[in-house]
């Protein structure tokens, strides 16, 4: 195509594209944005999740004190703490699914190649914010299981 171009009019510019790659150059745009907000979602999410559950633990050092000064062991502080955090994310989970089920009548226009109660994306969604948690809670866990019950009771 750009030899028979070239034999019509020497002066055209021979920068042949696909239909399909002008589509996508013009998309661009609108790609980097939503790249853009996800990356900063999935910080937001992160930072929120970490925010909470250590704000959470530093609440309870004394609790947690008390705990390990009777003879809990640094497993069960663990355990204790993760298990509620991901109960209060399984509960938002179920919230947030109940209420994007109910919306996505309202999305439905505004999506392309992808149905509004995608299943998959609902499960990836899910599974990101309970793995989320699981990486927010794991930590603090391990600090409060570490405490000096001494220390933990003098706070405050």
């Amino acid at each position: 195509m750009r030899a028979e171009l070239r034999a019509l009019d020497p002066a055209l510019p021979a920068k042949l594209r696909t239909l399909s790659q002008v589509y996508s150059s013009s998309l661009a745009p609108r790609r980097f944005g939503l790249l853009l907000l996800g990356a900063f979602a999935s910080v937001a999410l992160l930072l929120a999740v970490t925010g909470v559950t250590a704000y959470s633990v530093a609440r309870r050092t004394r609790e947690i004190g008390v705990r390990v000064e009777l003879g809990a062991r640094p497993r069960a502080v663990v355990a204790m703490v993760v298990g509620q955090g991901v109960a209060m994310a399984l509960v938002g989970v179920a919230i947030g699914l109940a209420a994007a089920l109910a919306l996505a009548r309202l999305l439905a226009s505004a999506l392309y190649g992808v149905s509004a109660t995608d299943p998959v994306t609902f499960a990836l969604v899910a599974f990101a914010v309970i793995g989320a948690t699981l990486l927010a809670c794991y930590l603090p866990a391990r600090r409060a299981a570490r405490i000096d019950p001494m220390v933990a009771l003098r706070t405050e």
